[in-house]
């Protein structure tokens, strides 16, 4: 089996307690990850051959940051060693990605900075058959942007799938282009588009019924994302496969969870979620793309294939860190236990 290429940020968390209360410890632990990377851990835990490609300064803290990858078993030899820094970011442990706390402290890092021009595309797409990024790489810089599009053009040139989760984080597009023009030219290139119906609409421009909230009902949701699939299809012909999430945050961590596939002959959707307690819902949209990569790559049914990605990120909900430890089984256990509730 050749090897899945995960391309985007390395990013180092620090999750500071409640209160202050890392300053009078003097304890703050770290969490590695980026959006692109957790995908990597995934995949290699169950199996699948992953291969990252971020750029890191070349020092003592990339080494052991790379060391730790390979003992994962990530094929770590695309890592370009430039730049100056690594991205950081801190979110105090339980909260969301999408949290107003959440502080990026990434600007100017080595990937933000890594140039076009100067990686050898043959050499790191040579064992490569699948090709994943998230909107968040091109969002961190530009030269971020340009580089991404430049790896996208030679993996496609190739014939290798391509896909795209559309996370959208707004505060990290300061480069002063739209990330709906940005995204549209990138997305063209993709086999596998996983998001949401609103992040499609703020990445993409499909149209979103604003209304749909007062609806309230999975149906309603549900036709919503057959109508955000079929307008994506349409604006983007080598697209097959469409996933959309929907996760409902209610009080006490109280969540509803489920997922819908789309191809242009049907819609298949997972088993409802339900949990009233999370630890960490860092990665768990991460895990849910890894899910679905790997069910695509090993052929399964749409069926299956959105229960297990959808599993997968609803059982990341009650791991800590950034990236899964449950396997395959763990997460088909979890699958069964809510399709026959």
């Amino acid at each position: 089996m050749k090897k899945v290429l995960c391309f985007g940020e390395l990013l180092l968390r620090l999750p500071p307690a409640h209160g202050g209360v890392w300053l009078k410890d003097n304890q703050m632990p770290i969490f590695i990850g980026g959006a692109e990377l957790n995908v990597a851990t995934a995949l290699s835990v169950w199996g699948v051959p992953a291969k990252y490609f971020t750029a890191l300064p070349d020092n003592i803290i990339s080494k052991d940051i790379i060391t730790y990858l390979e003992e994962k078993k990530i094929d770590t030899s695309a890592i370009q060693l430039s730049g100056e820094r690594i991205g950081l970011y801190y979110l105090q442990q339980g909260a969301d990605m999408k949290n107003a706390e959440n502080v990026f402290d990434r600007k100017n890092s080595s990937f933000a900075t890594q140039k076009t021009g100067v990686v050898n595309w043959d050499e790191v797409l040579e064992d490569v058959s699948w090709f994943h990024f998230s909107a968040i790489a091109p969002a961190v810089s530009e030269t971020a942007a340009a580089l991404c599009a430049e790896g996208l053009a030679a993996a496609y040139k190739k014939g290798i799938t391509i896909s795209v989760d559309l996370n959208h984080r707004k505060l990290l597009w300061q480069y002063g282009k739209e990330a709906s023009e940005v995204m549209t030219a990138l997305a063209k290139y993709c086999t596998v588009i996983m998001g949401n119906v609103w992040s499609a609409n703020s990445l993409l421009g499909i149209p979103v019924d604003n209304a749909i909230h007062e609806k309230g009902q999975q149906q309603d949701y549900l036709l919503q994302a057959t109508n955000t699939s079929n307008h994506i299809f349409e604006k983007f012909p080598n697209c097959k496969w469409v996933a959309n999430t929907f996760r409902f945050d209610g009080n006490n961590d109280k969540i509803e969870y489920y997922a819908a596939l789309n191809t242009v002959d049907e819609q298949s959707v997972s088993p409802l979620f339900k949990t009233e307690s999370v630890v960490e819902r860092v990665g768990s949209g991460d895990c849910f793309m890894a899910g679905l990569i790997y069910g695509v790559i090993h052929k399964h049914t749409s069926k299956d294939i959105i229960s297990t990605a959808a599993g997968a990120a609803f059982g990341k909900l009650q791991e800590v860190g950034d990236a899964t430890n449950n396997s395959i089984q763990h997460i088909q256990k979890i699958v069964l236990q809510f399709a026959e509730a």
